[in-house]
């Protein structure tokens, strides 16, 4: 049986048992439809031209954990953004970590999805927003068939949330190769802001599938900060699907941080419904070995007098891959748009491969748009300027490629978010850079 007909089949027992109402039911009912009719995407599909999943789709995955796996705090402390006070839900093998999280229903409500799906007082805000967002496209949708936990997040109007949100998802390895399918979903109402840091990290070197998806809504005058770090071990793999409805006047950021796992693919959209909206896309990937990182972006301005910035740098080593596949649509009623995009690259290595491919699809005539790409190696010059002035040549190279990416860095709201990232660039490009941020 391969995965598709197992997920099927699993579907059938998972829907007798889920406690949901008619209007989930129904939502799921349809997205498994979709699921069987699509089945996995493949590289005959243009989107995925670059990107094949059928290395990672041959285990045999395990769909729902038998059991549950206790984590010490201790244990998996690193992983966490521990310096700062910070309200978190923790997951481990798709399951709710009380002992881990700090959850909140003090003016706002940072819970689970899980208590979102069947208490009534909730409902409301299901219906008007859940999978409202999400594509129709075959892998949210079998995240929305199979969605039964993840993180539910609810900031009502005029709220300044003083403190970061972390959502982490940890697997542990219970079965020998493991699939989960957490769901977030975000509503940020009127004037309010908020910041999230997000992490899905393996704990095990079991192989694990993880097909996310994450709806943000932000409402008039709202500000949303997103982190992703992205950082897993060399046998797990994601697909994060992050979907970002704004309204007018909102500011929404997403920084992904791009830099271990065996297959990352990043699909993130962002919907302009208002004017005077401005979204911005950044991200920096590192990585060496046979890892493969596919950055998928869709601007979607519809409304005049709107704004968006993508800036993506990669950094590629050994045998590994790196896909950008982003592109800006601007409607014919928005005008005055002002719209960027960027992806550089650095092919550290001979065998390493970067497919790039920026898109402007414009049906305004008076915008702002630029788009473009750089594929290269590290400039001979300054590195020969670097090591006359007594720097070796190792932290030479590290020193001119930590300047590459830092114009994503200083664009991080997070101090704290701006060390940890540091560091781990730091620790993948092998040294010590000697100063902190």
């Amino acid at each position: 049986m391969d995965l598709k007909e197992k997920l099927l089949s699993s579907y059938l027992v998972f829907e007798d048992h889920v406690d949901m109402d008619t209007h989930i039911h129904n939502l799921r009912n349809d997205a498994i439809k979709i699921f069987e009719e699509k089945g996995f995407p493949t590289k005959k599909e243009e989107d995925w031209k670059y990107t094949s999943l059928n290395k990672i789709l041959k285990e045999d995955y395990s769909v729902f954990p038998k059991q549950e796996n206790a984590i010490e705090y201790n244990d998996v402390k690193k992983y966490f953004i521990h310096d700062i006070d910070s309200y978190k839900i923790v997951f481990i093998d798709g399951k709710y970590s009380s002992h881990l999280s700090q959850t909140t229903h003090d003016g706002m409500d940072i819970c689970l999805m899980s208590a979102a799906f069947t208490k009534p007082k909730y409902r409301l805000v299901i219906e008007n927003y859940f999978n409202k967002a999400a594509s129709k496209d075959s892998l949210s949708s079998l995240n929305t068939a199979f969605s039964s936990e993840g993180a539910y997040i609810h900031i009502p109007k005029n709220k300044l949330v003083e403190k970061p949100i972390q959502i982490i998802h940890f697997s542990t390895g219970n079965e020998a190769a493991t699939m989960l399918q957490p769901r977030n979903l975000v509503v940020v109402d009127e004037n309010s802001h908020v910041q999230i840091i997000e992490r899905h990290q393996s704990l095990t070197s079991n192989a694990v599938l993880t097909n996310s998806v994450t709806e943000i809504f932000a409402n008039k005058r709202a500000i949303v900060d997103y982190y992703k770090i992205q950082n897993d071990n060399s046998n797990a793999s994601l697909i994060d699907n992050t979907f970002i409805k704004q309204k007018q006047e909102s500011v929404a950021s997403v920084h992904t941080f791009s830099f271990g796992g065996k297959l990352t693919r990043n699909n993130l959209n962002f919907y302009q419904e208002g004017e005077r909206i401005d979204s911005t896309l950044k991200g920096v990937t590192i990585i060496g070995d046979n890892q493969h990182v596919d950055h998928n972006t869709l601007v979607h301005h519809i409304e005049p007098n709107c704004e968006s910035h993508q800036d993506y740098k990669g950094i590629f080593d050994e045998n590994s891959t790196g896909v950008f596949n982003g592109k800006v649509v601007v409607e014919k009623e928005a005008q005055k748009t002002n719209a960027f995009q960027a992806n550089n690259n650095i092919l550290i290595s001979d065998k390493a491969t970067i497919n790039t491919k920026p898109q402007l699809e414009i049906f305004a005539d008076d915008v702002k748009c630029s788009h473009g790409c750089t594929i290269g190696q590290l400039d001979e010059s300054a590195l020969f300027y670097m090591q006359s002035r007594g720097i070796p040549k190792k932290e030479a190279k590290a020193l001119l490629m930590y300047a590459f990416s830092n114009n994503v860095l200083n664009s991080v709201k997070i101090p704290e978010m701006k060390q940890r990232i540091t560091k781990i660039i730091a620790n993948k490009l092998g040294v010590n850079l000697g100063f902190d941020l």
